[in-house]
């Protein structure tokens, strides 16, 4: 897994596509929980599922798509550390796919605890290991809290990305191999030369 290719304990940036295509073949049968009581799909499963979403839902935001293939990437990089996944990730392609890329990677976790706190039904539908981890996160925002996210510029990206995150969780469901991201991941990497 993460070992094998000089990830894990510290969140180092990637600096090829080939570096993070290979950090995310990691990702299979890795899980956001060590003992596999989390999500029903393994980290690749999950992202590509989460990508597949953001594809279908806003085709013209290459940076969206992306930020949700690389999404949970953390758990890999720091496994255990479900607070700071987010973070983990975000510092680990922002030299590679830029600040936009990088910040919606951080701001997922950030807008789980918005919709904990501003959608009931959000909440309620939460997986059980998402309700569990969003103790660790910080739980629910404050009203404060809402209000400062709301004005953040990628507040709107941040909640599609954490709503494709809370449904991409499905078990035997077929999405596009991770190979056949390169070319969208490249055109991001490249434009944040």
């Amino acid at each position: 897994m993460s070992g094998e290719h000089g990830f894990g304990q510290t969140a180092r940036g990637v600096a090829t596509v080939d570096e993070l295509l290979a950090l995310l073949a990691d990702c299979a049968d890795a899980w956001d929980m060590p003992d596999r009581s989390g999500d029903p799909v393994d980290i690749l499963d999950h992202d590509r599922q989460c990508a597949e979403l953001l594809r279908v839902s806003f085709p013209a935001d290459a940076e969206l798509q992306v930020a949700g293939l690389v999404h949970d990437i953390g758990h890999v990089l720091v496994p255990g550390d479900d607070a700071g996944h987010g973070r983990h990730g975000a510092d680990a392609v922002r030299g590679l796919l830029g600040d936009r890329v990088a910040r919606l990677v951080e701001l997922h976790v950030t807008a789980k605890r918005y919709l904990a706190a501003a959608d009931p039904a959000h909440a309620a539908a939460l997986s059980p290991s998402s309700q569990r981890t969003l103790v660790a996160q910080g739980g629910p925002m404050t009203a404060a809290e809402r209000r400062a996210f709301e004005s953040d510029p990628d507040f709107e990206a941040a909640l599609a990305l954490r709503r494709a995150d809370d449904a991409g969780k499905v078990v035997g469901l077929t999405v596009r191999p991770l190979g056949e991201w390169r070319q969208l991941i490249e055109r991001v990497a490249a434009a944040a030369e």
